[in-house]
C-alpha cells in the first residue's frame, strides 16, 4: 500500500513514526536517566530511594552503647543487688615504681595500676561472640563503680595524659574490670632507733569509703598472687625486700566494719652510702685526735689546736646528720656511734690538759723545793739551773735533776732533801715524794687504752645493730 500510494504512505508513515516515537519515548527516557551518571543531576535529593547511604553508625557510638548497655533502664546510683548480699569485689595491683620515701616526712610515693573485678548483671548484653567491650572515662560517670579510697593518704592523683587513665571492660554476662593508673603518696610510721642500721614496713591501705562490709566484700583476687611488682623497680637509699597482702577488718565507731586491703613492703637500707658519708669520718676524727699522745707535751700550739679541731669537725658531723633526719625523741643508732666518738675526741683534748696541768704542777713545787734547799744555792747541776724549762730536753724535764749510776736512776734534789732532812731537821724525805710524778707515763697509757677502748666499743656495736 505504500508503495502504490506514496505521498499517502508517507504521511501515515510519517505518523505512524510519530505514534511509535511516542510510545518508545519513556522508555528510552528512564534507560537515559538511569545510565546518567550521578555527577550530571546535582539537584537530586538524597533521599532518593535508588541513592540512599547507609548511615556512619560511629557517628552514634554513644546512643548505640547506651541502648546496648541498657544504662538509661537502671539506677546505677545504687550498688548491683541492691538489697541483698554483699557485692564481691576482686582487686590486683601492679606497683609501677615506688618513687620516693622520705624519713623527714615519715611517707612513700608509688605510682600502682589498681584494677577492680566485679559482676553487675544491669550490664549485661547479647554478644554473639563473647568478646568484651572497652571504655573510656566517659562511660564510667554513668555506671556504678566501687569508691575505692587510700587510707592514711597525704595526697594522691589519677594520671591524665594524654587522656584520664582510665579503662572500663564489660563483659556479655555483666562482670566489668575497672583499671585506672594513680600516683599516692600515703603515710608510713617509721621506727628509726636502728637507723641507718634499719629495716622499714610501710603499707599502702585500700578500703571502700561509703560501703560496710554488709555491702561491699573486697578481696584480692588471687591471693598474694594479685600483687605484681615491675622488676625495674630500684631506690637509692633502700633494698625491697618483700611485697606481700593482707586483708583485715577496719572498725568505725559511727559507721561500722569496712574490708580493708593492705599491700605491705619491706624494705633494707643500704649502709655503704653512711659508712661513707658519717662512719669513716667520724672514725678518722677519733684516730686522728690520738695523734696528740705522741707529740710531746711542752708543743702547746701543736696539741691544742688539733685537739679543738677535731671537736669541731665531729660537732659538724653530729650536726648534718641530724639536719636530715625528724627530730624523734629516741635515740638512734647512728646518735650513739658518733656521740661516742665525740667523747673520744673530746677526753683526748681532757687527758692533754691533765697533762699540762701535772707538768706545771711538778714544775711549781720543784721550784718551791729548790728555794727551801740552802745547799744547792751555789751548786751548778747540770740541766737544771742553768737550763729553762722549754729548753731542757723531755727526758730531762721528765727526770727532772736526775743522774744515773749503775743503773739506777736517783734524783739529786730527793737526795739532798734527804740529806738535809738528816742535818737540819728542816725538809723531810717525804716534801719531794709526792713531786716525782711522771707526766709522760699519762701519755704512754692513753696510746693503748684509747684505742682499745675505742676497737672494744666498735665490735660491741656492729654485733648489736648489725
Amino acid at each position: 500500500m505504500c508503495a502504490a500510494q506514496p505521498a499517502g504512505l508517507d504521511g501515515r508513515c510519517v505518523r505512524a513514526d510519530a505514534s511509535e516515537s511516542q510510545i518508545l519515548q519513556p522508555y528510552s527516557h528512564l534507560r537515559s536517566r538511569t545510565e546518567m551518571p550521578l555527577t550530571e543531576e546535582p539537584h537530586r535529593k538524597i533521599g532518593s530511594p535508588i541513592l540512599k547511604r547507609s548511615p556512619d553508625i560511629t557517628k552514634a557510638w554513644g546512643t548505640k552503647t547506651e541502648h546496648l548497655l541498657r544504662i538509661e533502664d537502671h539506677d546505677f546510683t545504687m550498688r548491683p543487688g541492691f538489697g541483698g548480699p554483699a557485692v564481691p569485689v576482686g582487686v590486683d595491683v601492679q606497683v609501677e615504681s615506688l618513687d620516693a620515701i622520705s624519713e623527714v616526712d615519715m611517707d612513700f610515693t608509688m605510682t600502682l595500676y589498681l584494677r577492680h573485678y566485679w559482676k553487675d548483671e544491669r550490664l549485661s548484653f547479647r554478644s554473639n561472640t563473647n568478646q568484651s567491650m572497652t571504655f573510656d572515662s566517659r562511660l564510667v560517670k554513668k555506671i556504678w563503680v566501687p569508691d575505692m579510697f587510700f587510707v592514711h593518704s597525704k595526697k594522691s592523683f589519677t594520671h591524665d595524659t594524654t587522656t584520664d587513665n582510665v579503662m572500663l571492660r564489660v563483659y556479655p554476662d555483666g562482670k566489668v574490670l575497672y583499671s585506672l593508673r594513680v600516683t599516692v603518696t600515703a603515710m608510713c610510721s617509721m621506727d628509726l632507733s636502728r637507723f641507718p642500721l634499719d629495716t622499714q614496713t610501710c603499707s599502702l591501705e585500700i578500703e571502700s569509703y561509703a560501703y560496710t562490709d554488709d555491702d561491699l566484700m573486697l578481696y584480692w583476687k588471687e591471693g598474694n598472687r594479685s600483687l605484681n611488682t615491675d622488676e625495674r623497680i630500684s631506690l637509692s637509699q633502700f633494698l625491697i625486700w618483700e611485697f606481700h597482702t593482707t586483708t583485715k577488718l577496719a572498725f568505725y565507731s559511727s559507721t561500722g566494719w569496712y574490708n580493708r586491703l593492705y599491700i605491705n613492703f619491706t624494705l633494707r637500707r643500704h649502709i655503704f652510702f653512711f659508712l661513707l658519708q658519717t662512719y669513716f669520718p667520724a672514725t678518722l676524727m677519733v684516730m686522728l685526735s690520738w695523734v696528740s699522745f705522741w707529740i710531746d707535751r711542752r708543743a702547746v700550739p701543736a696539741r691544742v689546736p688539733l685537739g679543738i679541731t677535731t671537736v669541731l669537725t665531729m660537732s659538724t658531723i653530729i650536726t648534718g646528720v641530724n639536719a636530715s633526719m625528724p627530730r624523734v625523741s629516741y635515740i638512734k643508732a647512728v646518735d650513739i656511734y658518733l656521740w661516742v666518738s665525740f667523747v673520744f675526741v673530746f677526753l683526748s683534748v681532757i687527758e692533754y690538759a691533765a697533762v699540762n696541768y701535772l707538768s706545771t704542777l711538778q714544775e711549781r713545787k720543784e721550784r718551791k723545793l729548790r728555794e727551801r734547799l740552802p745547799c744547792t744555792c751555789g751548786m751548778a747541776l747540770p740541766g737544771m739551773m742553768s737550763a729553762s724549762y722549754s729548753e731542757v730536753d723531755a727526758n730531762t724535764t721528765r727526770n727532772y735533776g736526775m743522774l744515773e749510776e749503775n743503773g739506777v736512776k736517783q734524783g739529786i734534789l730527793v737526795q739532798l732533801a734527804m740529806e738535809n732532812d738528816q742535818v737540819t731537821g728542816h725538809v723531810g724525805s717525804s716534801a719531794y715524794s709526792n713531786v716525782c710524778i711522771d707526766t709522760r707515763a699519762i701519755d704512754k697509757y692513753s696510746r693503748v687504752i684509747f684505742p682499745g677502748s675505742y676497737i672494744l666499743f666498735n665490735i660491741i656495736y656492729w654485733s648489736i645493730y648489725s
